[in-house]
């Protein structure tokens, strides 16, 4: 019988040769712990190791979560060992009664647990460098199946599971994000990439002021490419555009996508912002530096969220000033705004005059302010998620209108985000 390392290398081979129909590898994940069906815990595990996949080329086809309950998980792995090629785990290794993984594990495959010297004492030296007794029911957590190799765990205690059985493969990792993206990069990441022949890399290019709709009406001659392929995501600070290039080698992708990113850089010119990682604060922020400016803000609308926003980037206290936040008429008129102009109501006048308040009051070079309407038409004449945005230095005297819809959170943070990318916009033309 193939093992799976021989099923990708031949369907890998057939995805090349043209005229013939690939056949896909099933992977699946399985995320392990009452905690997560309670809520008291968010899964990330699944999202971060959904990327991993893709970027190998391993198409994923079922997640799942399920309880510390061994009846249920055996039965969920059951069905993943009938219709996957591909089994990934995570939690459910701790030395508690209620971390059953293993159990269900060696269930399934009808093999015995025994402990391994070896990873006793790992375990024992673990605590013994923190000075620390070690509880009598961590041992548990040495113990393996016959087909499976104990995964190193330098961050924890529990080290994970690489089992190969009749072509197929389940790989057990810890819960804890921090263990099990550590085991991953180290470990497993390494393992798959030799198998599967092919690589996956994508590029996020991240665009805002142009909807969803009008950038895929733009790049619809370059959307229905297979290779490099290009999928949008609404975000509140924008519209993604990620590029995924598939090859046999790194460099290979890498040529394909940055061809790619510059058909899309021709197509939507200023409206990109940044790729990746990269933030519209963190850009701002690296902007005004250079040009040794400072910023301040003044918010109604937003309620603080751009202050928070600029706040908790990196090394802000370069350039943010700070942010006042006047929520009420009285707070707008005691920081000394023109009593005859707050009592109008939101308007592009109140936000022009917020972002010259924050430019003097907190000494400034550039002063944004953000005005808007959250409550009922009938009671303001005005429709709710218009927002007034305003920026003001010594150069620039420009303000903005726009109007959002949705859930006030994310009218808050969306306008927040409009004045962050406006100043880029801004900052790049100066």
């Amino acid at each position: 019988m193939l093992q799976l390392a021989e099923v990708i290398a031949i369907i890998w081979k057939q995805s090349c040769v043209k005229g013939k129909q690939r056949t896909r590898v099933k992977s699946e994940i399985i995320s392990i712990g009452t905690e997560l069906l309670l809520g008291e815990i968010v899964d990330t595990n699944t999202p971060f190791l959904a990327g991993q996949l893709a970027a190998l080329g391993i198409d994923l086809y079922f997640t799942s979560s399920v309880g510390d309950n061994m009846g249920r998980l055996v039965g969920t792995l059951k069905k993943a060992w009938q219709r996957s090629d591909l089994i990934i785990t995570t939690g459910g290794l701790g030395p508690t009664q209620g971390d059953i993984t293993r159990e269900a594990i060696a269930r399934l495959l009808g093999e015995k647990l025994e402990v391994n010297e070896e990873l006793k004492q790992h375990i024992v030296s673990f605590f013994a460098r923190r000075g620390v007794e070690m509880p009598a029911n961590n041992i548990r957590q040495a113990t393996v199946i016959a087909s499976a190799v104990a995964l190193p765990n330098p961050q924890g205690t529990a080290p994970g599971w690489w089992v190969e059985k009749e072509g197929r493969i389940i790989i057990t990792m810890p819960g804890p994000p921090g263990e099990m993206q550590y085991m991953w990069q180290n470990e497993v990441f390494p393992r798959l990439q030799k198998r599967t022949g092919a690589i996956i890399l994508t590029r996020m290019v991240k665009t805002f002021g142009v909807s969803e709709s009008k950038v895929d009406e733009l790049l619809a001659d370059l959307i229905p490419s297979p290779n490099p392929t290009l999928a949008t995501y609404a975000k509140l600070d924008g519209i993604y555009i990620r590029i995924a290039a598939k090859a046999e080698k790194p460099e290979v992708a890498q040529k394909m996508i940055a061809e790619r990113e510059a058909d899309v850089r021709a197509i939507l010119g200023d409206a990109v912002w940044g790729v990746d990682d990269e933030t519209q604060e963190g850009i701002a922020g690296k902007l005004l530096v250079d040009k040794g400016l400072t910023l301040a803000v003044a918010e109604s609308f937003s309620g603080g969220f751009m202050t928070h926003t600029l706040a908790s980037a990196p090394e802000s206290q370069r350039y943010f000033r700070g942010g006042l936040i006047a929520t009420s008429n009285e707070v707008k008129v005691a920081l000394g705004l023109d009593p005859c102009l707050v009592t109008v109501g939101a308007s592009a006048e109140v936000a022009a005059a917020m972002a010259v308040l924050a430019r003097q009051k907190l000494n400034a070079s550039i002063g944004i302010g953000i005005e808007g309407e959250s409550g009922p038409e009938a009671v303001s004449g005005m429709v709710p998620g218009t927002v007034f945005i305003a920026i003001d230095s010594e150069q620039i005297k420009k303000r903005q209108v726009q109007s959002y819809s949705g859930r006030l959170y994310q009218m808050r943070r969306r306008a927040a985000y409009y004045a962050l990318g406006d100043l880029v916009k801004l900052l790049r033309s100066m």
